[in-house]
């Protein structure tokens, strides 16, 4: 898939961005789950699943906050504004709309090609020293 500009980017819904970066977000957790060694899988779900619950993506929101640009600042407002958002009982629903939030700043970097943005904000998110 090509990438699309930031103009194309911008037009799509929050909705949308949010059910892209969904997938981006996930990818990169597990991504990072399974640097930590061979496990078993059923071991690797519960430990991806930490850090994709709407409350560790509402701390995620807080994290990356300050040192977004304007434009990133733009979408995750979008994201986090998205009508239409049910929270999951495991969550309350001001956890997930910055939880969408995170998703929708995702998908919007991930489609607009900023595969390193990507990578440095996920940084802040899961540090290192992040015990599993």
């Amino acid at each position: 898939m090509d990438t699309m500009t930031q103009t194309e980017a911008k037009r799509l819904s929050p909705g949308l961005l949010a059910f892209y970066g969904d997938s981006v977000y996930e990818i990169m957790v597990r991504r990072y789950v399974v640097s930590f060694g061979d496990k078993p899988s059923g071991k690797l779900h519960e430990e991806s699943i930490k850090y994709a619950r709407a409350g560790f993506q509402a701390a995620a929101y807080e994290k990356i906050l300050p040192v977004l640009t304007e434009t990133e600042a733009d979408i995750l407002r979008r994201g986090r504004n998205s009508t239409g958002l049910t929270a999951p009982k495991s969550s309350n629903q001001t956890e997930y709309h910055k939880a969408t939030a995170v998703e929708a700043l995702f998908g919007y970097l991930s489609l607009t090609g900023e595969e390193e943005r990507l990578r440095e904000l996920f940084s802040i998110i899961i540090s290192p020293d992040d015990p599993l």
